[in-house]
């Protein structure tokens, strides 16, 4: 598999990675079939998992190989990571501020330019623009392939960013689907909305891929950028949504995101 993978232009592997992240956010949206509720604390222990894996992602697997690549380029590591992860975390900012959607909470709060679309809709577009990061973390991870010394094994660093994302990606997108059916949506409508969700996750792949594969000079910064816009994710909306609980010992949050960091970290270096 490996071998075929490898033979692909970076934008057909970074496809395929975020066709995998997708399949996974379309899995965990279909337990809407099953179940119209979602427990508090399986909900902070989802959110806590997600959080993990991408926190772990962003260092093992974005800002280490940044910071060897600036290296090697003769550039100066501190200052390109650091340029590339301050982007990263202000494109999700002023993005938050401007494309109108709802945040992904209890309260349930409008963001973004004033609107009058429909709850529902907001509700998709804010699990929507927090999906961008993730699919131009693994685009730019297969783009780098090419690049590095030893492709075969950036690619099995690749294969492992596309794993943990689409791991995560099956409890964010039950997080997803489940909340709307409390809407008082289908079950079919909550599940299409769910999906829906994560079909940003090709298209940012898929750019980031190319973007990186034809200007090799960003890659760094890119690399950065994507580990930027997702701890922005993690630390505005996962975690402070993760510890939403009627009760102060509830630590199911903190075990979701340890857990989620011991898988991600062991995906990257088995495979890495």
């Amino acid at each position: 598999m490996i071998e075929r993978l490898i033979r692909l232009e970076p934008w057909q592997q970074a496809l395929a990675g975020t066709a995998f992240t997708y399949f996974m956010t379309a899995l965990g949206a279909a337990l809407v079939f099953f179940f119209k509720t979602i427990k508090r604390d399986v909900l902070n222990l989802m959110l806590g998992f997600a959080s993990g894996v991408m926190i772990a992602a962003s260092f093992w697997s974005l800002l280490d190989p940044a910071i060897q690549m600036a290296e090697e380029n003769g550039a100066i590591p501190w200052l390109v990571v650091s340029i590339g992860f301050g982007a990263g975390g202000l494109f999700l900012y002023v993005a938050d501020r401007t494309i109108p959607h709802m945040h992904f909470g209890p309260q349930h709060e409008e963001e973004g330019l004033p609107t009058h679309l429909k709850r529902v809709i907001l509700l998709v577009f804010s699990i929507t623009l927090h999906n961008i990061p993730e699919g131009l973390a693994v685009g730019v991870a297969f783009g780098a392939v090419h690049s590095m010394d030893n492709p075969k094994a950036a690619l099995l660093a690749a294969v492992s960013v596309a794993l943990g994302i689409g791991i995560q990606n099956f409890p964010e997108g039950a997080a997803v689907s489940i909340p709307l059916r409390q809407e008082n949506l289908s079950r079919t409508r909550a599940f299409v909305y769910g999906q829906a969700s994560g079909l940003v996750e090709p298209i940012a792949g898929v750019i980031g891929a190319i973007l990186v594969s034809e200007m090799t000079f960003i890659l760094p910064y890119a690399l950065a950028f994507a580990a930027g816009a997702m701890i922005y994710v993690v630390v505005e909306e996962l975690i402070p949504e993760a510890q939403q609980t009627t009760s102060s010992k509830n630590h199911y949050a903190v075990f979701g995101v340890m857990l989620g960091f011991m898988v991600m970290m062991i995906l990257d270096v088995a495979l890495g």
